[in-house]
């Protein structure tokens, strides 16, 4: 199906939005979405939430905060469990978005678990990155250091109707102005996403930056993107035959009682596995 798809992919605006926990994402993207719909476009929402790291299962609660569009057949949202995957997403999003796309929707925004500062796995996703950060939820500065400021294309400070809402704009202004460039100068915007506040300006700069983006670095971009599928793909792969092979715990015996190095046990769990999957002649 997958390989079906890929033919048609490429068409899509694919948005991500990322930031801290509580920053009030789901509620932002449910108001991105009406702002979609009210400019007649069509839009699919991936939600990425975080799975328990005992159970594995997740809430899955972001649907509710967009239960709003529910009815609406030009909406489509899906939550996704990140199934303890690093960097804000689940190893599943990309190819989710490509069926989202090869679907036709106009945009398909992806929603990252609550994200650090070094899970910048969107970058790699999404062709704007939207950073929401929010007053009261500790240094906003410190929010938007290194990683976060090389990825995010618009930085949006939500709940801006907070008392702490002027010290959080002003640490955020005081924190990107070195950060422009390419001939995009990365704006703040105050929203207050629970009343649509904000929320039109918001939306008119995301289609702005959709706009201005070279079709050339898109594709660039999806060539890039397409690697590091593959390259995931591989790694699961390698991960399934680990899985099974070798004897671990052998192993880690002779690691613990000195008899083999853990680079030595290493190796040869290696050559176990390629014996395994090597191809007969």
């Amino acid at each position: 199906m997958l390989a079906a798809v890929y033919g048609r992919t490429g068409k899509a605006h694919v948005v991500g939005v990322t930031g801290p926990p509580g920053a009030g994402k789901s509620t932002l993207v449910n108001a991105l979405i009406g702002e979609h719909r009210r400019a007649g476009l069509s839009v699919a929402v991936v939600a990425v939430d975080p799975s328990s790291p005992y159970g594995g299962g997740a809430i899955l609660g972001d649907r509710i905060r967009m239960s709003d569009h529910a009815l609406d057949d030009e909406v489509f949202v899906r939550s996704v469990a990140s199934r303890g995957q690093l960097g804000g997403l689940s190893s599943a999003t990309a190819r989710v978005v490509d069926v989202l796309d090869g679907f036709g929707f106009n945009s398909v925004i992806v929603e990252t678990v609550g994200a650090g500062q070094a899970e910048i796995s969107i970058m790699h996703l999404a062709q704007t990155v939207i950073f929401v950060a929010a007053p009261g939820f500790g240094d906003e500065t410190q929010a938007v250091k290194a990683g976060v400021l090389e990825i995010a294309d618009i930085f949006v400070l939500n709940k801006a109707d907070h008392p702490m809402a002027k010290k959080a704009d002003r640490s955020l202004h005081e924190a990107l102005p070195a950060s422009s460039g390419g001939g995009w100068r990365q704006p703040i915007i105050s929203t207050v996403a629970i009343d649509n506040t904000g929320v039109s300006e918001l939306f008119a700069k995301v289609r702005e930056h959709w706009a201005q983006l070279d079709p050339s670095e898109c594709a660039r971009a999806a060539t890039v993107r397409a690697q590091q599928q593959l390259a995931a793909a591989v790694a699961e792969l390698a991960s399934a035959y680990v899985s099974e092979e070798p004897d671990f715990e052998s192993l880690a015996k002779q690691v613990l009682s000195g008899q083999l190095s853990l680079k030595s046990a290493a190796e040869e769990a290696f050559h176990v596995i390629a014996s395994r999957t090597r191809p007969v002649e």
